[in-house]
């Protein structure tokens, strides 16, 4: 028996297949689920996610959302979601340092809390990429 897993994002639908096993961080720490796992509904925090399909493993980077979990069917709706594989190292680099240029130019509590957020996605996307990604 496995897992339907669906990570959806504002922009796209991210991952969608059947998984044996899926590994989140959220509000009150890691969880691990596997099929016939209790229903939940839970909050995820920015961090990486680990999916398997047998033996294989799917890294993601995830900036946050919620999770549910109902009927053997996890649906995960993100704020933002990127596959290790898909991450462009050099471009996150340059993410990085605009956002910090930004976070040194701006002057409104918005637009540093704006930047700051763009820093954030920019470093977990780096540390996704360099644990898991094939060069």
């Amino acid at each position: 028996m496995n897992l339907l897993l669906e990570i959806i994002t504002p922009e796209k639908v991210v991952y969608q297949d059947e998984v044996s096993e899926i590994i989140a961080q959220t509000v009150n720490g890691e969880i691990t689920i596997l099929p016939n796992h209790v229903n939940l509904l839970t909050q995820l925090t920015p961090g990486e996610m680990t999916v398997k399909k047998g033996n294989a493993l799917q890294h993601l980077a995830i900036t946050g959302g919620f999770l549910e979990m109902l009927d053997n069917k996890v649906s995960i709706i993100a704020e933002y979601a990127i596959k290790a594989q898909d991450i462009e190292i050099d471009q996150a680099m340059e993410a990085k340092k605009r956002a910090e240029k930004a976070m040194r130019e701006k002057t409104t509590d918005n637009e540093v809390r704006i930047a700051q957020a763009e820093i954030m996605k920019a470093i977990l996307e780096l540390k996704v990429a360099t644990r898991h990604k094939r060069r």
